[in-house]
């Protein structure tokens, strides 16, 4: 394609956004809007993706010993879950470190147990997959020296069910608004291009190609997108910085965190400027595509 085609379908197409100033204000505002809900609630769901495999993967198991385990046995023990398939990680904790940590928590009252500790020695293992916890927890209840093994059994299962449906509810949700953003500006356009119908006809007549006649509204697509997905990306960003300056102090301390501001707002705002871009030539090609069967 020659150089002075090309600079002829970017000054047409910037002409048309200019002599249809209503229709492209229509079509900017849907856009807008638009891409202004999905970028928000996009960042929530990552948001909450993020929370939920926080949650997983603080999911881990209390390995409690048997009283007359002593420390070979403990050690014995001890390597035996290392060697079990799907194990992260196994930390021990002797009854004397429970102790003082309820003592911490709960005050020197318990400080009375001192002399008799009831507490036992335990092992706290996480698994890799924490879906895995389960099957891990059953192995481990028939290894000697086990006790007993405390995971949270029923209420975990619960937790992965919400987990996965919010996931995949949020999905849903996401793909439909963007859906519903590539058809409200397919017919926003749409209704451009029958405003100038009779002007694709006569290129057509008089011998353009199907994709000379494309390329202006394409372009004019992508300036439509673009310019509808400024505010948006304004918008999310302030809103997102104004969120994570309050959430992340009072998160600092909980093993629950929201993605951090940097780098994560450059990606949805790169993910919001494609999205526009994406929608606005789909739109156009879309809805030229039956004007040009001349």
């Amino acid at each position: 394609m020659k150089f002075s085609t090309v600079t002829r379908h970017f000054r047409e197409s910037f002409k048309s956004l200019a002599r249809n100033g209503w229709m492209t204000f229509a079509s900017v505002s849907a856009v807008t809007v638009t891409l202004l809900l999905v970028g928000v609630f996009t960042a929530l769901m990552l948001n909450m993706n993020k929370v939920a495999d926080d949650i997983e993967n603080d999911v881990e198991m209390n390995v409690y010993v048997e009283l007359e385990a002593d420390q070979q046995a403990v050690a014995s023990l001890e390597q035996e879950i290392e060697q079990l398939t799907g194990v992260e990680s196994i930390d021990y904790s002797t009854k004397e470190e429970e102790l003082s940590g309820l003592i911490d928590s709960f005050g020197e009252e318990m400080a009375l147990f001192e002399q008799n500790n009831p507490l036992r020695d335990k092992f706290i293992v996480k698994a890799i997959d924490p879906r895995q916890t389960e099957r891990l927890a059953s192995q481990i209840n028939t290894l000697e020296y086990t006790h007993s093994v405390e995971y949270g059994e029923g209420k975990i299962d619960r937790l992965f069910s919400i987990l996965e449906v919010s996931r995949n509810v949020g999905a849903v949700l996401i793909f439909g608004l963007l859906f519903t953003a590539m058809f409200l500006i397919s017919n926003t356009i749409k209704i451009t291009i029958v405003a100038r119908r009779t002007e694709i006809e006569i290129m057509k007549l008089v011998g353009a190609s199907n994709w000379f006649v494309r390329i202006p509204f394409i372009l004019e697509g992508i300036w439509l997108g673009i310019i509808g997905s400024i505010l948006p990306i304004a918008a999310v960003s302030m809103i997102y910085f104004n969120v994570y300056e309050y959430m992340e102090p009072r998160l600092e301390d909980s093993f629950i965190q929201i993605l951090e501001f940097s780098p994560f707002i450059y990606q949805i705002n790169a993910l919001i400027l494609l999205m526009g871009v994406v929608i606005g030539v789909w739109g156009s090609f879309m809805s030229v595509r039956k004007f040009l069967r001349v």
